[in-house]
C-alpha cells in the first residue's frame, strides 16, 4: 500500500486564506461499492470542500454546471455548462464542483479495475472496452452526441434494478469505447507517483488565489505558505500543473468572470470584479482562454 501523509482540508465560505493553514496532501479516498453490487453509482455534493484525491477504481463523472474547474493529473481547465470525464485509477483530481457558486448536478460511476474478473481482458467483445480503460490514464473528456447519448443512460440507470444497471453500465463503456468525441486530458501517465513529493499543498494554493483573485495574488506568499522559496515553488508547480502561477491565476479568473457574465454583469464589470485593471488584456485574455472575447460569450449565453 502507498505510504503517504494524509490531510483533509475542510474549507468553509472559501474566504479566509492564513499563513496558519495545515498542509494539504493528497487524500486517498475509499471506494466502497453499493451493497449488492460491483460498481458504485451516486449523486455527490462537495461544493464546500477542497478534494484534491485519487483512488485504486476508474471513475466516470458527469457534472452539470454553468461553470466550474476541470483538474485531472497535471491538466487543469474550466467547463461550459457540462462536462463528461473518464479517470484511470490512482489518477489524482479535484472534486469537479469544488467552488462553484451556482446550481449543479453530479452523477458519478465508481468501479474497480476487476469489477469483472479478467473480463475485458480475455473476452473478444470486450477488446474496445480494454483499450478505453487503457487510454484512461491519460483522462479523457468526451462532448457531443456521445456525451448527451451517456448522460440519458446514467439517469436512467438510477432507477433500474442492479443488473440492468451492469448492462446498462456496459452499453455506456462500448459506446466511449468507439467514440471520436474523445479528448485526452495528460499527455502522459499522471498517476500518483508523480504526486508523492506534493510540496505543493494545493489545497493551500487554491484557497488563497480564491481569496485574492480579485485583487493582487502574490506568488511569494504562496511560496512561503508551503515553505519553498519562490524559485523553487514556481519551478515545481509548472512542473506538477504544466501552468506558471500566473497563468493559473488568470485561468481561475476568467472562470470566476463567465459566471459573473451569465449573471448579467457587464463586461466592464466582470473584468474589475476578477482583478483585471485593463478591459483590452481581459478581452485578448477571455478569448484565448475561451474562443470568443467576452461579449460574444455573454450573448451566446443570454
Amino acid at each position: 500500500m502507498l505510504c503517504i501523509d494524509i490531510l483533509f482540508l475542510f474549507v468553509e465560505g472559501l474566504n479566509n486564506f492564513t499563513d496558519k493553514l495545515p498542509p494539504l496532501k493528497i487524500q486517498k479516498e475509499i471506494v466502497l461499492p453499493d451493497p449488492g453490487q460491483s460498481f458504485k453509482l451516486f449523486t455527490p455534493s462537495l461544493k464546500n470542500y477542497f478534494f484534491w484525491h485519487y483512488h485504486p477504481e476508474y471513475e466516470l463523472v458527469y457534472v452539470e454546471a454553468v461553470t466550474g474547474i476541470r483538474h485531472v493529473g497535471q491538466h487543469i481547465s474550466s467547463f461550459m455548462e457540462s462536462d463528461l470525464m473518464l479517470i484511470g485509477p490512482n489518477i489524482p483530481h479535484l472534486n469537479f464542483d469544488y467552488g462553484i457558486e451556482t446550481e449543479y448536478h453530479q452523477l458519478v460511476v465508481q468501479l474497480k479495475e476487476d469489477f469483472l474478473g479478467d473480463a475485458f481482458k480475455v473476452t473478444p467483445e470486450f477488446s474496445n472496452i480494454h483499450a478505453l480503460f487503457e487510454k484512461a490514464q491519460f483522462g479523457l473528456s468526451f462532448n457531443g452526441k456521445t456525451k448527451r447519448i451517456v448522460v440519458e443512460k446514467l439517469r436512467q440507470m438510477q432507477s433500474l434494478p442492479h443488473f440492468e444497471q451492469l448492462m446498462n453500465l456496459l452499453e455506456v463503456f462500448q459506446l466511449l469505447s468507439t467514440s471520436q468525441e474523445v479528448t485526452e486530458l495528460n499527455e502522459q501517465d499522471t498517476s500518483i507517483k508523480l504526486f508523492l513529493d506534493d510540496k505543493i499543498r494545493m489545497g493551500s494554493v487554491y484557497n488563497y488565489i480564491h481569496a485574492n483573485y480579485d485583487s493582487n495574488p502574490d506568488v511569494n506568499a504562496v511560496a512561503a505558505s508551503v515553505h519553498l522559496s519562490t524559485a523553487a515553488f514556481c519551478r515545481y508547480f509548472k512542473k506538477q500543473t504544466k501552468m506558471t502561477f500566473t497563468d493559473f491565476v488568470n485561468q481561475y479568473r476568467i472562470t470566476q468572470a463567465k459566471t459573473l457574465l451569465l449573471k448579467d454583469v457587464s463586461v466592464s464589470e466582470a473584468c474589475y470584479e476578477v482583478g483585471f485593471e485593463s478591459p483590452s488584456h481581459f478581452n485578448k485574455l477571455f478569448k484565448k482562454l475561451t474562443g470568443e472575447n467576452p461579449s460574444a460569450f455573454k450573448k451566446r449565453h443570454s
